[in-house]
């Protein structure tokens, strides 16, 4: 984690650490560090989005790069308006899942893919010295607007393709998925129920698409008899999925599925995810030509082994899902499309999902200092030597260590400060007891720490 960058961008309470003058610098050292070309920006719903926009808008003017302004825009679509105008880079004003009153600012390459940690510590250099780029007067960029909605339907719809039609809800949660995906599920030739779709940064429900913030699209799945119902974050850069019985389909359950039918679709090969998914994937894809390769958590590092790998899919066990073969942005309207291309294959959600293995998963946080993780992740990964009899060591993010029947994933949190257990087995008994190991291990690194 750098001074001002998280695992996800910039992402803070508005007018608090993220102001308009902190906007305005984040502006300039994009611009400065691309020096020249043009930038493609868009927003969420917040009420805050407005004043941020308009700070990074100005900072990145004011160096000499053009600005395409997309205004209201989900991630998946900023992603695609890079690529459909040339441009150079993208950003986009949002604080994904987090409550109304966050907002952040998250930069993206030319190829669609997150600003990586090295690049993100540079734009913290440039912030942080004050030496940015000053255009004169006859050299500031221009400003113009553009709405790549459109093309973005027109070229899903190239990619997925449905045989029959269905009845589905589109919860959008009042977020900026509100002005496309609905739209592209109806071009898909669906019966379309849209649901907290008008977009406001007064957000009717939590925005991380989970059993919990979902039990309305539920019951109007259930009332409605609708196929399915699909459901977004702030951005619409993550995905939740209702079945047809009206029932949340766990998100480790949805990433096998997924996994599953686009190695059906495109044929065997690397499936990428992140060190905290469970072994149901593995033994659910393996069987259809599936290799599953885990990376750190958050949605850049996954994009960087899809590219590394030529992989197949890209998913993070909270609905975040890439497919390379559309776009290295995580996308889920995208992924909303082709969850009815799978039903329309397939069959119903609800009997597909009978085929995944289950596991027990037990989560626990520990409230730990900020300045304490390092050392406390250091006396964890001594201890857990001595503490648990397992084949298999991983430390890309975090330690996690794993034998044939079960996992434990030790992990500082990037963005609160605690630190993070996951962990699964095949029984109840065996989850509590390795929890009860872990949790004893976790306080006294902390203590010593």
């Amino acid at each position: 984690m750098g001074k001002y960058f998280g695992t996800s961008g910039i992402r803070e309470v508005f007018n608090e650490k993220l102001t308009a003058e902190l906007a305005l610098k984040v502006g300039k050292a994009v611009g400065t560090y691309l020096n020249g070309g043009t930038i493609v920006i868009g927003k969420d719903t917040r009420t805050s989005g407005d004043v941020i926009k308009s700070a990074v808008i100005s900072g990145l003017l004011s160096t000499g790069v053009d600005v395409i302004d997309i205004g209201l825009a989900p991630t998946p679509l900023t992603g695609f308006a890079i690529k459909l105008y040339g441009a150079d880079a993208g950003i986009t004003i949002t604080a994904s899942h987090n409550p109304p009153e966050y907002n952040g600012i998250k930069v993206w390459q030319a190829n669609g893919m997150a600003y990586t940690p090295e690049m993100e510590r540079e734009l913290e250099s440039i912030m942080d010295s004050g030496n940015f780029k000053k255009a004169p007067w006859n050299e500031i960029g221009t400003l113009r607007t553009g709405d790549p909605r459109g093309e973005y339907i027109k070229e899903a719809l190239k990619f997925v393709e449905l045989g029959n039609s269905y009845t589905v809800v589109v919860d959008a949660g009042n977020g900026a998925g509100s002005v496309v995906s609905p739209y592209l599920q109806r071009e898909l030739g669906n019966k379309v129920i849209s649901l907290n779709s008008h977009p406001s940064g007064f957000f009717v429900r939590e925005l991380e698409p989970n059993a919990k913030s979902l039990s309305a699209l539920a019951k109007t799945v259930r009332a409605m008899k609708a196929d399915v119902g699909i459901a977004h974050d702030g951005d619409a850069d993550r995905i939740g999925v209702v079945d047809d019985e009206g029932n949340f389909v766990e998100y480790e359950v949805m990433l096998s599925l997924i996994s599953g039918y686009m190695l059906r679709k495109f044929g065997k090969g690397k499936i990428v995810t992140t060190v905290d998914a469970g072994f149901a994937l593995d033994d659910y894809v393996r069987p259809l030509g599936g290799e599953v390769v885990r990376t750190r958590v958050g949605d850049v590092a996954v994009a960087e082994e899809l590219a590394r790998h030529g992989g197949v899919f890209g998913g993070e066990p909270s609905g975040t899902w890439i497919i390379p073969q559309w776009n290295l942005t995580p996308d889920g309207i995208f992924a909303g499309a082709l969850v009815l291309e799978m039903i329309d294959r397939l069959g119903p959600i609800s009997e597909l999902a009978k085929e995944v293995p289950r596991y027990v998963t037990l989560r626990a946080k520990i409230p730990c200092p900020n300045e304490k993780k390092a050392k406390a992740m250091e006396i964890i990964a001594r201890e857990a030597l001595k503490t648990f009899d397992y084949d298999r060591l991983i430390d890309i993010d975090g330690i996690r260590i794993e034998n044939s029947d079960w996992w434990v994933l030790f992990r500082p949190s990037g963005t609160e400060p605690i630190m993070r257990i996951t962990l699964e087995a095949h029984t109840e008994e065996k989850a509590k007891e390795l929890m009860g190991k872990a949790e004893k291990l976790v306080k006294k690194a902390i203590s010593e720490a």
